[in-house]
């Protein structure tokens, strides 16, 4: 089942549910009428009863409309708008990124034949090499600094 279709059952479900609480208000006033015609004609006892009927019937009114989950369908919408507007940002950021990231090879071999064209000698192995070694100390100092952070912690538990 679709998130539209699930979205759709929860909102019927909410306006059954308000449907039942308008119902039961309605029922209330009546009893309440009940009641009024029991005291009138004397009848302390049916008054009694009717006058229950109607307190559950108020306390079963505002229960339906509790759960009507009219905030919570709210909140459901609000996230769901949120999510496509987040879905939507990540794939147009993946898209441009994907767009901006070139193979590397491709660009090393478009510089070495623009270099052949102009007659020059384009010696692109050395610094490749070099960047290579260098992130690789980087990495490996940060790993052995956290390392010793790590430890230091342990040893203070």
């Amino acid at each position: 089942m679709s998130i539209s279709q699930h979205l759709f059952n929860l909102k019927f479900s909410a306006k059954e549910l308000q449907r039942n609480s308008k119902k039961c208000d309605k029922e209330e006033k009546a009893e309440k009428a009940k009641v009024k015609k029991a005291i009138q004609k004397g009848n302390v006892e049916v008054a009694r009863i009717h006058a229950e009927n109607a307190i559950r019937q108020k306390n079963q009114s505002v229960n339906f409309l509790r759960m009507s989950i009219s905030g919570l369908m709210d909140k459901f919408e609000h996230q769901f708008e949120t999510l496509d507007v987040q879905t939507a940002q990540m794939e147009d950021t993946m898209s441009s990124t994907t767009t901006l990231t070139t193979p590397q090879n491709q660009v090393d071999s478009l510089m070495h034949e623009l270099a052949d064209e102009a007659g020059l000698d384009l010696n692109m192995e050395l610094p490749q090499g070099q960047t290579g070694s260098v992130g690789t100390s980087v990495a490996s100092v940060e790993q052995d600094e956290l390392s010793s952070r790590l430890a230091k912690l342990r040893d203070q538990m």
